[in-house]
């Protein structure tokens, strides 16, 4: 099992927004970032738990976990010249984009900011902490998943 980090602007589609949809699952689709995507297309599993991750915004950090619940496949919206995500070099012969169906599990009572993540020696290899690190996926070990499911119930 692989653990991950999965940032969205919580205005654009937070963790709220996942809660509400039909059986709190959705697709994790409009990566358009070659690593990100080759870790949706190859390593993520169903099975995996993914912590979500509010960027872009005040205050970004963690705000969640979520379940991945489909593994990768091809990232339809980038064949549908009408959404944001289109890439017209993208079809659905050759796909270039993928993505994975995600599953609310639940929500932190608080968010676990990026500053306070910042703060932790025991994070400071954590990709997130890394200079120039932007991508909108990225694996996070198990020692640090377990040290943030730890700052949760502090």
């Amino acid at each position: 099992m692989n653990h991950w980090l999965m940032k969205s602007e919580p205005d654009v589609f937070g963790i709220e927004h996942l809660k509400a949809r039909p059986r709190r699952t959705g697709h994790w689709d409009g990566v358009r970032n070659y690593q990100a995507r080759n870790m949706l297309r190859d390593e993520m599993r169903a099975g995996d738990p993914a912590f979500f991750y509010h960027s872009s915004c005040a205050e970004p950090g963690i705000a969640g976990i979520v379940e991945i619940t489909r593994a990768g496949y091809p990232d339809f919206t980038a064949w549908d010249p009408d959404n944001i995500h289109y890439d017209p070099k993208s079809s659905s012969d050759k796909p270039i984009w993928y993505m994975v169906d995600v599953r609310f599990k639940r929500q932190f009572p608080r968010v676990i900011t990026l500053q306070e993540l910042k703060r932790h020696k025991p994070l400071r290899d954590m990709r997130l902490l890394q200079r120039g690190s932007r991508l909108s996926i990225m694996p996070v070990t198990k020692r640090e998943w377990d040290y943030i499911i730890k700052l949760e119930k502090s």
